[in-house]
């Protein structure tokens, strides 16, 4: 593996030992960010099962000002340093060992808000749109943010709900690749629709 395109072009990056990752190849990465970008002016990007930090790395050596890398595995976290240190991007980087919904927790009390998030949940899990749910109720997401959800083929997360639409769905063996924007602005208008009608109810 190694960074793909940016100021770290084709700097290696380490994968974490043992077999309990599963690292997102270069041809899969490559395909995200022509995707999603291919490059960004500015803004925070959030990892949040970060692996070896892989896709975020890509993200700040694209022209991303900060990313937030996420991971509950002590090794990945190891792992994810070593490779910010090799590409020389450290200094735009804060790495938290914690598990996914406490780690949300705590940067919304810092009031943090990002650009692009990435979700590779390991494939037992199938809460991705929980916690894009999750992020949208904490106000933790800027108005057009893209959201880059992995996960296994064989699973289907709906095309749309609540302010976000899949915009782009690309499958890859067993991995598939749903890319979903988020409508800020939507959202609060159905929200505000949604309050309107109660307060009518309410005086029925």
């Amino acid at each position: 593996m190694r960074v793909v395109s940016g100021s770290a072009k084709g700097r290696p990056l380490k994968a974490v030992p043992g077999m309990g990752t599963r690292p997102t190849t270069d041809k899969v990465k490559e395909a995200i960010f022509s995707m999603i970008g291919p490059f960004f002016d500015g803004g925070n990007a959030l990892d949040l099962f970060a692996g070896t930090g892989g896709l975020a790395i890509e993200a700040l050596s694209r022209g991303m000002d900060k990313a937030f890398f996420i991971d509950k595995d002590p090794k990945s976290i190891e792992t994810v340093r070593a490779n910010l240190k090799a590409t020389k991007l450290e200094g735009q980087a804060e790495v938290y060992r914690n598990e996914a919904e406490r780690a949300l927790k705590a940067l919304e009390k810092r009031g943090v808000s990002f650009g692009v998030v990435f979700l590779d949940p390991p494939y037992r899990m199938k809460n991705g749109d929980k916690l894009m749910e999750m992020m949208h109720e904490k106000n933790m997401l800027e108005d057009d943010a893209t959201i880059v959800l992995e996960h296994e083929s064989g699973h289907d997360y709906p095309d749309a709900f609540g302010p976000f639409s899949c915009v782009r769905h690309a499958v890859y063996g067993e991995t598939t690749v749903s890319i979903y924007k988020y409508n800020k602005t939507e959202a609060a208008l159905s929200e505000d629709k949604a309050a309107g009608e109660g307060e009518h109810d309410d005086n029925e």
